[in-house]
């Protein structure tokens, strides 16, 4: 087959591209060639955009075992326990195909973390949708829970945390990441590297068919009116056989058969493959008549690029297949020796002793084009919006409309479809700052939460990288865990325009700050380029998934409040910032200025000295305060609680409206038993940390006084008001 200029841009490779495989191979590819080029080198794949940026990124630390190349980052939490953690977008398949979309992308990662040799413990995710008027969100919303809540539940891993977002911005372009935790032995960690050769490379889990065929192709490109007609790119997800899979692998793990092993994510057969012998600086042939298929005369070009789920590329050890075909048997799981490990350092693919296709393995790997793409910076806007132009509205009024907006409203509705609590280890569930999971049989437990601000990063992207690093932080402090290290899925536009790569380079200079600052290590990631359609971007998404440790596990701390005439202590300063708030975006439809300044000083600080005070038994309750101000971190205290505050009058801000619904960073509110009052405070005075009493816990109401006074049943109302009218 002559490939033509129209076969080139089917596959999304350029024509300077193409000119460079002739290069490499010092001939033309043939067909199936060319598709092996265009999954490698696509954006999903080869990160050719990003991984000049990237290598910014701190990726090492004390607990660092694993850091950014494997299929999951890997923590030490001490007593020879690891934590295993990864999250990745599946934007696109899940625009096109909701209920599979979301499925799949909980499959996927959830094989990134038992492909590393440990037993998934948790999921979370972070889902962005347009607005709740659009046409397309109802039913996109609704596909997208249900493929979540389908395959955890089905798998029987508790979803345990994850955030519900809507803007206009994703109307076209939704956004679904999803993130998986797991446990293993800090020496029974596997790799994907191959070593030796004429070792065997066997296929194992379920079989192959034509779904999900340029699957990474299709998300490395820009949608546009004719999205529908890419819903065979988009896989499909079968939970009670990734459930087989995953007992099978564990079970082999016990003993030092597998050399290498690697999951068939993005670009099947062909990223598995390349990955493995790239690592290893080794060759694979592969026998393509061997491979499983469930859909008959399947072409080596749709074997090789197939996403068919449920599957994995292992590397055995001499003598050791025999034993692993009857576990995978005994599973009822498809195992056949598809291929070697050769000296050659080619990717060779043979079809009925035929070659179909030979290309060196660095031509795929190493040798995949990396761009350092123009960008440019974006300066700190300098509007303020001016609140006397503003009509007045009742302070009372403003918290109401924030709690019964779209975003604010109370998400039960959304994770009481997720089994939280299946493998009965998790502590604290959905709806705090953070969720919970007791490590199996030990008195310690992890701490672990997603987060995401867009609009900050849009209106000044260096800032919003930095703030949803120390947010992520917060959430994990909140609930007594010392943060360890993240994760991040990079949700942006199309790379090739020079301000959403601007945006992409300033948000990872202010992750990269943040969390150097922090000792905030990033151990594993994806980024997701080309979130628009026709030409409009999505605002730059990035989502940090953060895990804390507990060493000694507790009695949890959560936001509930949890006694009648407590004190209530503020942690950080108030400066009443109120440009990109929730406040000026629900009650005036105003989305000017700049996002909060970042203090990573006192981030640190304010951080360190809260959890020393958790671990001291000093605290109640903690919640950090982020979007909506203090005002709206207070009424979730009430409304998660069966008590209620009374706030003292405020002098200290020029405006009310500044002081509670300022976004301001650093903050913490604690609730301190009374008795406990004076010793906190002098514990905060000789750390040098700004506080301020600002009221006590009381029954039934949540009071601002001389402002107003409601009922906290009459508040939960209110915060369930809009999902009852959706």
């Amino acid at each position: 087959m002559k490939i033509t200029n129209k076969i080139l841009e089917k596959h999304g490779i350029k024509n300077e591209e193409y000119e460079s495989i002739q290069k490499l191979l010092k001939r033309e590819p043939n067909f199936l060639e060319l598709g092996i080029f265009s999954a490698m080198w696509n954006e999903h794949c080869s990160y050719k955009s990003s991984r000049v940026h990237l290598k910014k990124l701190p990726t090492k630390g004390k607990q660092v075992i694993q850091g950014p190349g494997e299929n999951a980052g890997v923590i030490d939490i001490g007593d020879e326990d690891a934590i295993v953690f990864k999250i990745e977008s599946h934007n696109h398949p899940s625009y096109i195909e909701p209920y599979q979309g979301a499925a799949t992308g909980v499959g996927g990662i959830l094989r990134d973390v038992f492909t590393m040799g440990a037993r998934p413990i948790a999921l979370l995710n972070s889902i962005h949708f347009g607005s709740p008027d659009h046409p397309k969100t109802k039913s996109l919303l609704n596909g997208v829970v249900s493929g979540i809540g389908g395959y955890g539940n089905c798998i029987g891993i508790p979803t345990v945390a994850g955030e519900t977002k809507f803007n206009d911005t994703y109307n076209e372009n939704i956004l679904v990441n999803a993130m998986a935790v797991g446990h293993a032995k800090k020496n029974k960690i596997f790799y994907s590297k191959a070593k030796g050769i004429n070792k065997s490379v066997v296929y194992v889990g379920s079989k192959t068919g034509r779904d999900g065929i340029h699957g990474a192709s299709m998300a490395s490109a820009e949608f546009d009116e004719n999205s529908e007609e890419k819903k065979p790119t988009v896989q499909v997800g079968d939970p009670f056989t990734e459930k087989l899979l995953l007992e099978a692998c564990l079970e082999l793990m016990k003993d030092d058969s597998i050399i290498a092993i690697q999951d068939m994510g993005a670009a099947g057969l062909t990223s598995s493959s390349v990955e493995m012998a790239s690592k290893g600086s080794l060759g694979i042939e592969l026998q393509l008549e061997k491979v499983p298929c469930r859909e008959e005369n399947m072409t080596p070009y749709e074997m090789m690029l197939s996403e068919s789920q449920e599957r994995m590329l292992i590397i055995l050890e001499d003598g050791k297949e025999e034993n692993a075909k009857k576990i995978f048997k005994k599973w009822d799981l498809d195992f056949v020796i598809i291929g070697k490990t050769t000296n050659t350092k080619n990717l060779t693919l043979k079809f009925n002793n035929k070659i179909e296709g030979e290309i060196p393995i660095e031509a795929l790997a190493s040798k995949a084009p990396v761009y350092k793409r123009k960008w440019v910076k974006k300066s700190l806007p300098k509007k303020t919006v001016d609140l006397k132009k503003l009509k007045k509205i009742k302070l009372e009024d403003a918290l109401i409309k924030i709690l019964s907006s779209p975003n604010h409203s109370n998400k039960s509705w959304i994770t009481d479809q997720y089994d939280q609590m299946v493998m009965c280890d998790t502590i604290q569930r959905s709806g705090s700052d953070a969720a919970i999971i007791k490590i199996h049989n030990k008195e310690k437990a992890i701490a672990v939460s997603v987060d995401s601000s867009a609009n900050y990063c849009k209106s000044h992207p260096s800032s919003g990288g930095k703030q949803i690093v120390c947010e992520n932080w917060r959430n994990l402090i909140s609930v007594g865990a010392k943060p360890l290290a993240i994760t991040n899925c990079l949700n942006f536009g199309n790379p090739e325009n020079e301000k959403i790569m601007g945006e992409f380079a300033e948000c990872l200079d202010g992750i990269k700050e943040a969390c150097e600052f922090l000792d905030y290590p990033v151990v594993s990631g994806n980024v997701s380029f080309y979130n628009g359609t026709n030409n409009k971007n999505i605002f730059p998404t990035p989502v940090i998934g953060g895990v804390g440790l507990i060493s000694s596990l507790r009695k949890p701390i959560n936001h509930k409040l949890k006694k009648e005439k407590s004190s209530l202590i503020l942690i950080g300063k108030t400066f009443g910032h109120l440009d990109q708030s929730c406040f000026l975006k629900e009650n005036y439809s105003i989305s000017d200025g700049a996002p909060p300044k970042i203090n990573l000083v006192n981030e640190k600080n304010n951080g360190e000295v809260v959890l020393s005070l958790i671990n001291k038994d000093l605290v109640l309750a903690a919640h950090d305060v982020s979007n909506g101000g203090l005002i709206v971190s207070l009424s979730e205290m009430a409304m998660n609680s069966y008590y209620g505050m009374k706030i003292e009058k405020v002098k200290k801000l020029r405006n009310l409206f500044e002081y509670f619904f300022g976004e301001d960073q650093g903050r913490y509110i604690l609730e301190v038993e009374h008795s406990n009052s004076p010793k906190v405070k002098k514990m905060l005075s000789d750390a040098n940390i700004y506080y301020e009493n600002i009221g006590y816990t009381q029954k039934k109401y949540f009071e601002i006084e001389g402002e107003f006074k409601i009922n906290i049943n009459d508040l939960s109302k209110m915060n369930n008001q809009w999902y009852n009218n959706y």
